[in-house]
């Protein structure tokens, strides 16, 4: 689903080196807001729920959007939804940043699966106990363990993902979500400005796809941060490798998940935080 907007925005700007200053063109990754919207009910009594505002990189909208229904625990499958559609009846200013959802008339909406059961709204503050609790109820299904990981294999993670990074080589300023098979073939690839909105989107476009993600790899490329696995977890992949650090919390719903966690993976190193090697 497009929405006619671009994810690369031309400026001017000057750039300052010892010798003096240069007026120059650059490229902009660009953030502009997307609203979720969410329509339910029997279909001669539609009604509509304003789900979200994320700041997002304009395209795969509709990706991100399943992709975050789904990892939110909104959704249990992509069947759920009948279609993703730009929302043509808003203000001038909100034209192609909001998107409507549409659920089956038979798929009931409970409130409390879509009050976001993170931290911050956990019943023991931020001790993070409730937030893993909401995780493991999320996930449909436990997931496959990944075995021993072939370093040499993780490894060259990072370098398969340089040649489809298309907005990161003009701007040099996106994060980037993947999904890779066993045999470390990249089969998706989804670049935003958000890292979390670039999980959605590489997530969603496997549910549309219908991929078996069962023995799959998602690899980040910034920080493996609490929510970020999380979404690997409910998405049941089984090894997620990221480029930078993971947060104390995310080692520990990785362990508990039976989730093989990666991180620091650069310059041909890494760190295991949870699994075999």
């Amino acid at each position: 689903m497009s929405t006619g907007r671009s994810s690369v925005s031309p400026i001017r700007m000057r750039r300052v080196v010892p010798e003096g200053c240069t007026e120059a063109d650059d490229l902009l990754v660009t953030e502009e807001p997307l609203e979720i919207r969410l329509g339910h009910g029997p279909v001669e009594d539609r009604r509509e729920i304003r789900l979200s505002v994320t700041m997002r990189t304009p395209g795969h909208d509709g990706e991100l959007a399943l992709g975050f229904l789904f990892t939110e625990g909104l959704i249990a499958s992509a069947d759920e939804v009948v279609r993703v559609t730009v929302c043509a009846n808003v203000k001038e200013e909100e034209r192609g940043n909001v998107v409507r959802a549409e659920l089956r008339p038979d798929v009931a909406v409970d409130p409390s699966r879509w009050q976001r059961n993170f931290y911050v709204t956990s019943s023991c503050g931020v001790c993070g106990k409730s937030s893993i609790e909401a995780v493991q109820v999320l996930r449909q299904h436990p997931l496959r363990p990944w075995g021993a990981i072939e370093p040499a294999l993780i490894r060259t993670l990072t370098d398969r993902i340089g040649e489809a990074q298309t907005v990161f080589r003009r701007t040099g300023g996106i994060h980037a979500a993947a999904i890779f098979n066993r045999a470390g073939e990249l089969l998706l690839l989804r670049e935003d400005v958000g890292r979390h909105n670039a999980v959605d989107k590489v997530i969603g476009a496997a549910l549309h796809t219908g991929m078996d993600r069962t023995d799959h790899i998602l690899l980040v490329s910034g920080r493996a941060g609490f929510e970020l696995v999380q979404k690997c977890v409910v998405a049941g992949i089984p090894l997620m490798a990221a480029v930078g650090a993971p947060s104390s919390l995310a080692v520990r719903l990785a362990r508990e998940s039976g989730l093989t966690l990666v991180g620091f993976l650069r310059e041909g190193r890494f760190n295991l935080y949870a699994g075999e090697l």
